[in-house]
């Protein structure tokens, strides 16, 4: 007997659905952190500069970013199981690209569309758990989706370094690229066969336009913090970034323009003008802008300056994950009962974790990867309170009409601020590193992710005595 939960739609076989958008979901957060073991390699391989491995990362985040509100809507225009599945088949395809991959700018130019079509896979999946699950097991669902997110970060660790270290068949890194290949075909396969139908959204429109003008934006600025040490920071790089930042502004006159005109913008202006909201979001961008990155100047320290193996390089990584997944189950409960405060505390641990980092490696000129995965876990504690619970905290005066919208944006400056932070303190990274040593470049790198925390700490503190008055 069919149990129909949402009208209009099949749910008797939901749970073999949530399998399938979960495992796409996985697959996705793998992605994430699966580069990032095997960037030393790919460089060392495809002779890629300091910009380019960075730019990997970089244009990935800022094409999924860009157009992660459009895929949504596309799910909502042609159905979330059409919509996902083209989005996996993408994503596999580009990763099959990614892994064939012959120089630098051509595995940039491969991310960049993974990106785009992660940005069609990914929007679907919750959709789809919202659409079916609206009775008594939704909590068991979400459950389920936040533990396989939690553990894909561990997962890509763990994956990236193995990959690189068997180098299978002499695959190498392009192995890492590749494993998304056969993954991704058995989701697509499972998802036409089990999937559900979803009856159309009328009225929803696109705003590509919006898209386009905020990725040129978007480019403009980042390009050349990512390019910048290459390039010998060339005059005409500020003009850029100005030009960048100037066609930024204009993306919201435009989105005023696309509202006046009856259309759908890409972000609700509504919520420009709820300043509980504004200020979670920019708290939100500066704790993300020292999340990846982090991550990302970590492995290459790791590999390149202290010679740890890939496989250990990875392993270091999981007890942090690990850590973050158990900090993440209980930070929910705790901020029922503490509010945003518990948001602060994180934050205080993850500082306390950059110092306890800053204090080994200054102390042992080579620590052993073993006591880096024991001080990284208090990181890793300290980021799993804060991230569970802050998109709820932000989003905690958006009206429910206005919940789509609210999370998109916040998705959006997530994903914006995890690619700055990238290329912003990445090229700081590199260039003390060139001009000192590389301990001296991690020392700096980590000052910059404290004081990107202290500043999302100072927001999060104006959100909560807003809150009070």
């Amino acid at each position: 007997m069919h149990q129909m939960v949402s009208a209009g739609v099949d749910t008797s076989r939901r749970w073999w659905v949530l399998a399938i958008v979960v495992a796409a979901q996985f697959m996705f957060g793998v992605d994430a952190f699966i580069v990032n073991v095997a960037i030393p390699t790919i460089a060392a391989e495809l002779h890629a500069s300091s910009a380019q491995i960075e730019a990997v990362i970089a244009v990935y985040l800022v094409a999924y970013a860009t157009l992660i509100v459009s895929g949504g809507r596309l799910g909502d225009i042609h159905g979330t199981r059409r919509v996902f599945i083209a989005g996996v088949l993408g994503f596999t395809l580009t990763s099959l690209w990614c892994g064939l991959a012959r120089s630098g700018p051509e595995l940039i130019a491969a991310r960049l569309a993974q990106g785009a079509t992660a940005a069609l896979m990914v929007p679907q999946v919750l959709a789809t758990l919202h659409l079916l699950f609206a009775d008594e097991a939704r909590g068991r669902a979400f459950g389920i989706y936040g533990i396989v997110l939690g553990l894909a970060g561990a997962a890509g660790f763990l994956l990236g370094g193995v990959l690189v270290t068997l180098d299978l068949f002499g695959l190498g890194w392009r192995a890492v690229f590749f494993v998304n290949v056969p993954a991704g075909l058995a989701i697509a396969a499972a998802a036409w066969w089990i999937m559900p139908q979803v009856a159309r959204r009328p009225g929803t429109r696109l705003d590509l336009a919006g898209a386009v003008v905020l990725f040129i934006g978007l480019s403009g600025v980042i390009g050349p913090l990512l390019f910048g040490h290459d390039l010998q920071w060339a005059p005409w790089l500020w003009l850029v970034i100005a030009m960048g930042i100037a066609v930024i502004a204009g993306f919201l006159r435009l989105e005023r323009r696309v509202a006046r005109a009856g259309g759908m913008p890409l972000i609700d202006l509504a919520l420009l003008a709820d300043r509980h909201f504004m200020r979670g979001l920019i708290a939100a961008f500066c704790f993300f802008f020292a999340n990846l990155s982090f991550y990302l100047v970590m492995t290459l320290f790791m590999q390149r300056a202290l010679k740890i193996p890939p496989l250990d390089a990875g392993l270091v990584f999981v007890p942090l994950a690990l850590t973050f997944v158990v900090a993440s189950r209980h930070s929910g409960a705790r901020a029922r009962h503490r509010g945003t405060l518990v948001l602060v505390e994180g934050c205080a641990v993850q500082i306390l974790g950059l110092a306890a980092l800053v204090a080994t490696i200054a102390a042992t000129t080579t620590p052993p990867a073993w006591l880096l995965a024991a001080v990284l876990t208090i990181f890793g504690y300290g980021q799993g309170l804060v991230m569970a619970p802050l998109s709820s905290a932000v989003l905690s005066t958006v009206k429910p009409a206005s919940a789509g919208a609210g999370s998109g944006l916040y998705g959006t400056t997530v994903q914006i601020a995890n690619a700055a932070g990238v290329a912003a303190i990445g090229a700081i990274f590199f260039a003390v590193q060139a001009a000192q040593s590389a301990q001296h470049a991690m020392f700096a790198a980590s000052g910059l992710f404290a004081l990107s925390i202290i500043a999302s700490v100072a927001f999060l503190s104006w959100m909560r005595r807003g809150d009070a008055k």
